[in-house]
């Protein structure tokens, strides 16, 4: 068959990854009208928001790549339906989130939204179309789709012989944070499928920016397992070098100087291996269930076993964080105010899906703490929303303990030095650059005595804090 021409894009699904991707592919595709479509209103008026601060994503660098595409060839549609019927090619990429209930329910992931994606498609293209998969799937989803596809469409199929599809998995390995610069430039595409021709046209697309030999071709089988085994991999690494931060914390070693000598090894890497208060994001904790599911759905108890643990060891090591804090102020944090600095789960977004300082704040509120929390970039709503809690906007210590209240609370501060003021400690949970040109004489000064600073993150210099007399705890420092 001949490569078909793509002069229409539509992406079903306008969040972390479809935004992203389809304004970078807009960019490096002048030729192609791209169209981004979600049912959510809201979010779409935000894509399409005059003010860039409003965009429902913070990715450095995607502001300036939609205020320059956005109405020329790419686009922020509601109309869903519409753009599937122009479509050469579907891109879907909405959320999976991991089964609450029912078969493989806290592992298996939940494709209801690519299901109805499919039939979708199938009751409104026209014409021969190419679907990519974009969302993290389970392997042999594709099947799952095709066979949707096919029955929905025989009749329709029957009047129009134009009507019959191709389907891709193309999984996106993006880094939120680093996001357009992964997109700009990957290290890999993966492109997995059975039909030479589609695969060639998704191909010809990257090609405008990416080198050829970057884009890989697999059965689609392969592609779909590739990025859940991606995600598992990097998992691990997390969850390995933070537990050696556990053992260089009781043993005098030093994590940053154990994790540099790893590193320099060529068959290891330096890449992960930074310790930190345990891994978040939207896939890695979903991803690695997923992959246990499939495991103990094809027999492979002992596999499972073993990625299952990497999770396990996730959650102990934010809960080990929680518990030592709780330990440095002498036992109870009860009525004590803790600045907390970062809730994104990473620095350079905005997204807290499995951030490691939601568990780590609901440890210290369940303990009775006063949270301060400060993040450049997560509101105070999106935290209200994570901690099932609502904000209470003032702090009085002297109120509490008359009251003798054993309830936490949390409010959202503006800026740094208003969340540390008056509080007993100091937790580093996000990397972001302002938190290493904090003035920590100017801290030391309006903090609570004994004051504590726990850095999480190995951001903060320590000779900078304990000369001015703060008493200073770092992730993997077997000195403390």
């Amino acid at each position: 068959m001949q490569n078909k021409e793509i002069k229409n894009i539509c992406c079903i699904g306008a969040g972390y990854v479809g935004g992203p991707t389809m304004a970078v592919l807009a960019k490096h595709c002048p030729n192609i009208q791209v169209t981004v479509t979600d049912h959510n209103l809201e979010r779409i008026n935000d894509w399409n928001s005059i003010d860039l601060s409003k965009l429902p994503i913070y990715e450095p660098g995607l502001d300036e790549i939609v205020n320059k595409y956005r109405g020329k060839n790419l686009h922020f549609s509601s109309e869903v339906e519409k753009n599937i019927s122009i479509a050469d090619m579907i891109f879907i990429s909405v959320n999976t989130p991991t089964k609450t209930k029912g078969v493989g329910a806290g592992k298996a992931s939940d494709i209801k939204w690519v299901e109805a994606c499919a039939r979708q498609v199938a009751n409104n293209a026209k014409n021969h179309t190419i679907i990519v998969e974009k969302s993290t799937l389970p392997v042999r989803t594709a099947e799952v789709i095709k066979n949707i596809l096919e029955s929905a469409t025989s009749m329709k199929s029957q009047k129009n012989p134009s009507i019959s599809f191709d389907v891709l998995s193309n999984p996106e390995f993006l880094s939120e944070g680093s996001a357009i610069q992964d997109l700009m430039h990957p290290d890999r595409v993966l492109i997995g499928g059975e039909e030479e021709s589609a695969i060639d046209s998704l191909t010809e697309i990257y090609s405008n920016w990416v080198p050829k030999s970057k884009i890989l071709r697999t059965n689609i089988w392969s592609s779909e397992l590739a990025k859940l085994t991606a995600n598992a991999f990097l998992a691990q690494r997390i969850s390995s070098i933070n537990s050696i931060a556990a053992l260089c914390e009781a043993t005098g070693a030093d994590i940053r100087e154990v994790s540099r000598a790893i590193g320099s090894d060529s068959r290891i890497g330096s890449k992960f291996l930074d310790a930190g208060p345990g891994f978040g994001g939207s896939c890695f904790k979903k991803d690695i269930l997923n992959l246990v599911y499939l495991c103990e759905y094809f027999g492979l108890p002992e596999v499972a076993e073993f990625w299952e643990g990497v999770v396990k060891l996730n959650y102990w090591h934010q809960d080990r964080i929680s518990q030592l804090v709780v330990k440095k102020l002498f036992g109870t944090v009860t009525g004590k105010k803790i600045s907390i600095l970062g809730f994104a789960f990473k620095a350079n977004t905005n997204d807290t899906r499995e951030s490691a300082s939601i568990k780590i704040c609901k440890d210290l509120l369940e303990e009775g703490a006063i949270l301060s929390i400060h993040d450049p970039k997560v509101d105070s709503d999106q935290i209200a929303k994570d901690l099932k809690m609502k904000e209470k906007k003032s702090f009085k210590r002297d109120k509490l303990i008359k009251e003798n209240t054993q309830e936490g609370n949390w409010y959202f501060s503006d800026e740094i030095y208003e969340s540390i003021n008056n509080a007993d400690a100091v937790l580093v949970l996000t990397e972001w650059v302002d938190y290493t040109n904090i003035n920590w004489d100017k801290v030391s000064k309006i903090m609570r005595k004994p004051s504590w600073i726990f850095d999480t993150r190995s951001i903060i210099e320590p000779g900078k804090v304990i000369k001015t007399g703060l008493n200073f705890w770092r992730l993997g420092d077997g000195l403390n």
